[in-house]
């Protein structure tokens, strides 16, 4: 079970954490533009512009994540979202403008994900203990189209301890490291052939405490007969993906592993036990890497599966290149 939400920013000066009725997303090909259906939740809050007069209608960042201030994990990319669509000849322009920093040099660039979403991550996981910034100075930066940036913006934020978890589909276990030592297997179940998890390494997005979860939600089913109804509030929600996946307990699965071997609608289940654990390990930004499930690679936009485009698919999608950061 899991949700889906429209866009996965947290507002530039207020953060807030994706809220609303969700559920685990099926048999889908969605993207974080894609067809489910959305969640409801607290929109982000655009930018306010400075009293500076632009020479155009102004140019906004919607988000920039992760928020400043926090520690996130290895996986965890730079994401820029704007207002208004950035045309393809301005946007070398933008990335030049868009500076990242870290307290020591890493390899990256940036990559579009339409006309409206930039993010930056490096070639490889980023180093623990790496503090790293950016600095988006867009004041009078145009963006192709009669826009122009009215301000800058800085955030700056910490590379934590290296937490990964990795997913075995057919071995119905996922194993936890931490800074390359094995933590704990526990026991999963994933989906079903009907609803098959995604493969690939997603970024956590963020974590609930609580989600309340609806099959009608996602179009699975909102026919209260069907076998693949439900409507249940579930705890210890790790959110990977903005069509619906989830690492999380779950009512129907409680004693998940080889010998239940039943299948979820798209989500990773852990018994009760294990989630509150595994909640209280992960972060946003730590990569859970998902493995043997029949289902393709999650789109690199669907959430932050940034690093499941290979290194030339990522700078296929970058009007200036890799680079290295500056110096912080």
């Amino acid at each position: 079970m899991g949700r889906r939400k429209g866009g996965i920013g947290i507002a530039l000066v207020t953060g807030a954490m994706l809220v609303g009725v969700t559920a685990c997303g099926g048999g889908r090909t969605d993207t974080a533009g894609g067809s489910d259906a959305k969640a409801s939740g607290k929109p982000g809050a655009s930018a306010s512009p400075s009293p500076t007069k632009p020479a155009g209608p102004p140019m906004l960042l919607d988000s920039i994540m992760p928020q400043s201030g926090t520690t996130v994990g290895v996986a965890m990319p730079i994401s820029v979202v704007f207002t208004n669509p950035v045309a393809a000849k301005a946007r070398a322009t933008v990335e030049k403008h868009m500076k990242v920093s870290a307290s020591q040099p890493v390899a990256g660039a940036w990559h579009w994900f339409g006309d409206q979403r930039a993010d930056w991550r490096p070639k490889t996981y980023w180093p623990s203990g790496t503090k790293v910034k950016i600095d988006a100075d867009l004041q009078g930066v145009s963006n192709g189209d009669g826009r122009y940036g009215v301000r800058n913006y800085t955030h700056t934020f910490t590379i934590g301890d290296d937490v990964r978890a990795d997913v075995s589909v057919t071995g119905h276990t996922m194993k936890v490291t931490r800074n390359g030592k094995v933590v704990r297997t526990l026991s999963i179940n994933a989906g079903s052939a009907q609803y098959p998890t995604w493969n690939g390494t997603m970024a956590v997005i963020d974590k609930q405490e609580k989600v309340h979860m609806t099959s009608c939600s996602v179009g699975i089913s909102c026919d209260k007969g069907s076998p693949n109804y439900y409507d249940l509030t579930l705890p210890w929600d790790i959110h990977l993906t903005q069509s619906g996946t989830y690492v999380h307990y779950s009512t129907g699965d409680p004693y998940p592993g080889s010998g239940s071997a039943r299948g979820s609608h798209g989500c990773v289940h852990l018994s009760m036990a294990d989630a509150k654990w595994f909640y209280g390990q992960v972060k946003q930004g730590d990569p859970v890497t998902i493995t043997g499930s029949p289902r393709a690679k999650a789109p690199a936009d669907n959430g932050y599966a940034d690093f499941n485009l290979g290194w030339d698919e990522w700078l296929a999608g970058s009007a200036s290149g890799m680079g290295t950061t500056g110096t912080l």
